[in-house]
């Protein structure tokens, strides 16, 4: 709620530091300890952060009349600092005093658990704080959660490898936005409601199907246009036309070109057509319907843009009920990327069924990149059937 006479608005702030670092580098998450090792130890750099500071440069205009509470060093405090806030830091926070767990990472930073997220949590909660601002992913959520329930107005900026929570923005500039205008207006200008907490369930994940389970709610300000659902699943019945998209997209399938397939069941019928193994959560890639390289990462991809050939594609789908083409579990597709490749060459692929679970909502691209997303505004055209496209909207940046 917008803060009484007494005192000024009061914006809890954490950051996971950690979140999302295992994408670029194609690990398709950043939980545990080895992950997180791995992703460092392969040159993963910390998003979150930079993701955060991007959704604070919309709260600037606030910083007079704004209070920031947040955690020490790169859990909040030291970007609340950069962008010209500030904060008051938590210090005594016991969960957020780092290297009391004893783990610290390769380059020699502490590592931050869920328990420091949770404590903070629940320190902003007892402090009162009119909105509890994120950066993280679905993990992240799930800490937030446990602690907070539906007690306190929540948002989260989105900097996870997957995010299938409705708890979050569409990307760090909507957090930021939406942020302003509830500690600004209060909810009669961004209205509460409870939004779905979700993750992958493991069981499910580790037997092959890519399931979420539902762990709770979040009270969440709301406004369409910048907070995202929850991830839809597909459906059975999507089978026939799986097929039929893989078989256009295969037909115009040119000699020499680099193809990138996507994560997604979409672009594994594409590979499934060609008789090739398909990585499910990963990027691989595919020339003269030859399998080239599965499974890889940013750095893998840009080495082989760079040796040159016919050119490069890259074929995405459609994340169900959110909309994201870009920055959504496909992190390996960065801007850097999708800029060697061209916007002229992204092949967008998904079912009607898949795209009517958007309720007219546009395609989304969150690349982390503010400008490289602003070139995407206007309409793509998707591949729906064999022979058939639907010129559908892509959202400009907020």
């Amino acid at each position: 709620m917008a803060a009484s006479a007494e005192r000024r608005p009061r914006l809890g702030l954490i950051i996971n530091p950690l979140a999302g670092v295992g994408g670029k580098v194609g690990l398709k998450g950043s939980d545990g300890v080895e992950t997180v090792r791995r992703a460092l130890e392969r040159g993963a750099e910390r998003e979150a952060p930079r993701r955060a500071a991007l959704a604070l440069a919309r709260l600037s205009r606030l910083r007079d009349w704004i209070e920031i509470v947040t955690c020490p060093g790169e859990m909040g405090a030291d970007e609340a600092r950069t962008c010209g806030f500030e904060p008051v830091v938590l210090e005594g926070l016991v969960g957020a005093r780092w290297g009391e767990v004893g783990v610290t990472l390769p380059d020699g930073t502490p590592l931050t658990t869920a328990d420091d997220t949770m404590a903070a949590a629940a320190a902003m909660l007892d402090m009162g704080v009119d909105l509890l601002l994120f950066a993280g992913g679905d993990g992240t959520a799930r800490d937030v959660c446990r602690v907070v329930g539906t007690r306190l107005a929540c948002l989260g900026v989105p900097a996870g490898v997957k995010i299938h929570s409705a708890v979050y923005a569409t990307t760090p500039a909507s957090a930021g936005e939406l942020a302003a205008r509830f500690l600004h207006d209060g909810p009669a200008a961004a209205g509460l409601r409870e939004a779905e907490v979700m993750d992958i369930d493991e069981d499910a994940f580790r037997s092959g199907r890519v399931s979420a389970r539902l762990y709770g709610y979040l009270s969440v300000p709301f406004e369409r246009a910048l907070v995202q659902s929850a991830k839809a699943g597909g459906c059975a019945g999507d089978a026939a036309d799986l097929a039929a998209i893989a078989a256009d997209v295969v037909n115009g399938m040119a000699p020499g070109v680099l193809y990138l397939l996507g994560p997604g069941t979409t672009t594994r019928a594409i590979a499934e057509t060609l008789g090739l193994a398909k990585t499910l959560l990963g990027v691989d890639a595919v020339r003269d319907r030859r399998l080239v390289a599965s499974d890889l990462t940013e750095a893998q991809i840009v080495d082989l843009l760079a040796a040159g050939g016919q050119g490069a594609r890259i074929v995405v789908t459609v994340i169900g009920g959110q909309g994201h083409i870009f920055g959504r579990g496909n992190q390996q597709l960065s801007a850097e990327v999708i800029r060697r490749v061209g916007r002229e060459n992204v092949i967008v692929v998904a079912s009607q069924t898949k795209l009517l679970s958007l309720r007219g909502g546009p395609l989304l691209v969150d690349s982390g990149d503010p400008d490289l997303d602003a070139s995407f505004a206007g309409y793509l055209r998707v591949v729906t059937q064999l022979g058939r496209r639907t010129m559908y909207r892509v959202a400009g940046v907020r």
